[in-house]
């Protein structure tokens, strides 16, 4: 779903992330959710700052709604998307 993709990025860029560091960031939050799929929501966010990803807070909904792309998307629909 287009839509569902468009609004993650809408919620990625209004929490204050350059929309250019948006596809590295999805990427790494789906090869974080990948790697363990039953990591909780803590876990995930303490993962991605330790790839770096230290200025950004993820919050609950907002992983809800990357995953929810993930599975109706997957990624590489969702990077074809998220080229400007």
């Amino acid at each position: 779903m287009k839509q569902l993709t468009e609004i993650l990025i809408t919620r990625l860029e209004k929490k204050g992330m350059n929309p250019e560091v948006i596809p590295g960031f999805i990427r790494n939050l789906e090869n974080t959710i990948l790697a363990n799929p039953h990591t909780g929501f803590l876990q995930v966010n303490n993962h991605l700052h330790s790839l770096g990803w230290d200025d950004f807070e993820l919050d609950y909904r907002t992983l809800e709604l990357a995953t929810e792309c993930f599975e109706t998307n997957g990624l590489r629909d969702l990077e074809n998307n998220l080229a400007y």
